[in-house]
């Protein structure tokens, strides 16, 4: 059996989150409004450091319901490596926020589905989202990477986003990374 991770999330109200808090928080955040249209969007974005030498990842765990609000969590982590080739840098992101995904089981995400099921007819709704701080624009320079790491969160079954569609990358994780 694998040991599960010893992760922490923080937001401005709270610090020290295991995951199973996070996942208490989500939903309690759903429990609120079954009738709602909720996506679970998660994310990642990075920044190197010269004064420590390392790069600093921030991932960011947030819940939206269309129209009303949202909660959301980040996850620190400096690595003691400045990550200057841009695939490398581009493929950690990616893999810090399957990471995350790994941990939404089977079990816990029947558990979100379960809330929004009575009223799916009424138009409730759920989805899960993997946002990437790639884009595929003329001058982005990520621009060549976003085929595979579409088709790494597409393989885990969720939906991508790049740029300007990864809001949970680009800017709220991105507030972190300074």
């Amino acid at each position: 059996m694998n040991k599960p991770l010893n992760l922490t999330f923080e937001n401005s109200y709270e610090k020290n989150l295991t995951f199973d808090d996070v996942f208490q928080r989500i939903l309690a955040f759903m429990s609120r409004d079954p009738n709602g249209k909720y996506r679970l969007m998660l994310g990642t974005d990075s920044h190197v450091h010269s004064y420590n030498k390392g790069t600093k990842f921030i991932t960011a765990i947030v819940i939206a319901q269309q129209g009303t609000g949202v909660w959301a969590c980040i996850r620190k982590r400096t690595i003691p490596k400045k990550f200057l080739n841009l695939h490398e840098k581009i493929s950690m992101e990616t893999s810090l926020t399957e990471e995350l995904v790994s941990l939404f089981t089977e079990e816990k995400m029947n558990q979100l589905v379960d809330i929004i099921l009575p009223s799916i007819y009424n138009g409730a709704s759920f989805a899960i989202e993997g946002h990437l701080d790639i884009g595929n624009g003329e001058r982005n320079k990520t621009r060549l990477l976003v085929t595979e790491m579409i088709a790494r969160l597409k393989s885990i079954g969720i939906e991508p986003k790049i740029k300007p569609d990864a809001i949970v990358a680009s800017t709220y994780a991105n507030r972190y990374t300074k």
